[in-house]
């Protein structure tokens, strides 16, 4: 591959700069992995385009994988972020009471910094830093918010929402951090041109809410259904909400306008599915059992075969093949910074 030809030196150099900052050589490790020899390793992490690079915290692969420039300084810089410290201490409980309700945020309440139960939660907020703002306070400061000990909570956004509070073991590494992942990564997320291929690399399907911007009642009764109806999938399948707008391309592969919004679809990567009719979102068991006949190979079959032979009323003829929408995905193209294109995979430009 001639690009990772081109990038070898160069992250090779920027190796030997951080190796010079962080002696330690437990701090920061450089590898390098040849997929043609490992191909294992590739299709664990999902890997199919070169060079990839890809950081991983505590054995765990983080989600946002390197997309800054192909330079040493670049390189470098990104370790060096990476190693900075990411829980913003406080001196005064006041600062809490001023933090930015837009954003969700985390505050752990510790007797002191050297701790088990503090570098616990220092590993978490490392792993999640860039979904949530992690603050805490320590000693005489944080002692009103301990009266039964060391203490985490969730502040939601909103300047009215409730606090919530971590009650599991302030030790146990798997259990804060799932807890402080389901706090931080909302169930539906946006899709945007940022984040598109980020998403996409996760490898799961997309259940997509395509709708105006302005229309917030659309989006809440979608949220509503799919914590209703679909918790249960989560893990299998992403849950994401899109402007109409910003995505017209997609909307286009599956014959709908802006003007059709709101539109729900399934986009398996192979093909896109569209949800009958948003109407019967909130029909019980409607939305859940258009991701089972997703999960079943339904959806699949129908759209090369028409409707299964049960599902056909008598004298009803099965689906022309002509009348299916065309083939489609969210296919990445050469990463950008500022763009990410959706094609279907067979679009002729």
């Amino acid at each position: 591959c001639r690009f990772s030809q081109m990038l070898h030196p160069i992250f090779e150099e920027a190796s030997n700069v951080i190796k010079e900052e962080y002696p330690d050589k437990n701090q920061v490790v450089f590898a390098r992995v040849d997929c043609d020899q490992h191909s294992d390793i590739a299709q664990r992490y999902r890997i199919s385009k070169y060079p990839t690079l890809k950081l991983f915290r505590n054995g765990m692969m983080m989600k946002r994988e390197y997309r800054g420039q192909r330079s040493v300084t670049a390189i470098a810089d990104y370790i060096r972020q990476q190693k900075s410290n990411p829980i913003r201490e406080v001196q005064d409980l006041e600062e809490i009471n001023t933090a930015d309700r837009s954003r969700r945020n985390i505050i752990g309440y510790f007797e002191q910094k050297d701790s088990e139960n503090y570098r616990t939660f220092e590993r978490v907020a490392n792993i999640l830093h860039d979904d949530c703002v992690f603050l805490s306070a320590f000693g005489a400061i944080s002692k009103a918010e301990r009266f039964s000990g060391d203490n985490i909570i969730y502040k939601p956004p909103g300047e009215n929402a409730p606090d919530m509070v971590y009650l599991g073991s302030l030790t146990n590494f798997d259990l804060i951090y799932a807890w402080t992942q389901d706090k931080c990564v909302p169930l539906v997320r946006e899709i945007t041109f940022e984040n598109g291929e980020e998403l996409t690399e996760e490898g799961l399907p997309f259940l997509i809410l395509f709708h105006m911007k302005d229309d917030l009642e659309s989006l809440e009764k979608f949220q509503q259904e799919v914590a209703r109806q679909l918790i249960s999938e989560k893990g299998t399948i992403n849950f994401l909400h899109a402007d109409c707008d910003k995505f017209r391309h997609p909307l286009l592969h599956i014959q709908k306008t802006p003007a059709d919004c709101p539109v729900i679809a399934i986009d398996s990567f192979r093909h896109m599915y569209v949800f009958p009719d948003f109407s019967d979102l909130s029909v019980p068991g409607k939305l859940k059992q258009f991701v089972l006949d997703l999960h079943s190979g339904k959806l699949h079959r129908e759209f090369h075969h028409g409707p299964d032979p049960t599902d056909v009323a008598p004298g009803q003829p099965i689906q022309d093949l002509a009348s299916s929408p065309p083939e489609s995905s969210f296919q990445k193209l050469a990463p950008s910074e500022h763009r990410y294109t959706l094609l279907r995979e067979k679009d002729e430009l």
